[in-house]
């Protein structure tokens, strides 16, 4: 039987390249992945799980292209969860726009960027590959701020594979 009972706030905090990330956890599966600031307290993982979330965002921070194979806890309308598995198949390094995504699953580009908004496992689901036609669009809900920042980052980290690096 499967304990879905939250641990605690964020059952760990990982330090980043770009700050710290916020880990939701239950024994079984990761729920949630919060992005914080540098100066946020570090909580080392208690958990197997917690310790293998931990290993894989590393093992990405080091190589972009580095793949996740975790227990996900995935809650969401059946047009977010039809988005999130979109996402997925951008491969690391690429990048597609709202309006190209929205047009592959027959959906309007504000939908595909709500979906977006509303996920709640950047990076292991990369809505940071979903840019605007004119830019970088938003990024959780936000179209400045640290929440760009943390975009950028995420997306700068990956060209690394399509420059050759």
């Amino acid at each position: 039987m499967k304990d879905n009972t939250i641990q605690s706030s964020y059952q760990a905090v990982l330090p980043t390249p770009f700050g710290c990330v916020g880990l939701l956890l239950t024994n079984d599966e990761l729920h949630g992945i919060d992005f914080l600031p540098a100066n946020y307290p570090v909580q080392t993982p208690v958990t197997p799980l917690g310790h293998r979330v931990a290993a894989a965002l590393n093992r990405y921070f080091d190589d972009p292209e580095s793949s996740f194979d975790l227990p996900l806890a995935i809650f969401g309308t059946a047009h977010q969860t039809k988005v999130w598995r979109a996402l997925t198949t951008i491969p690391p390094g690429h990048t597609t726009t709202y309006g190209q995504l929205a047009r592959l699953l027959g959906s309007s580009p504000r939908a595909v960027g709500q979906a977006c908004g509303a996920n709640r496992l950047p990076i292991i689901i990369p809505c940071h590959r979903v840019v605007a036609a004119n830019g970088p669009g938003g990024f959780m809900h936000a179209t400045n701020g640290a929440s760009l920042t943390y975009k950028d980052w995420l997306l700068n980290h990956e060209s690394r594979i399509t420059a050759g690096a």
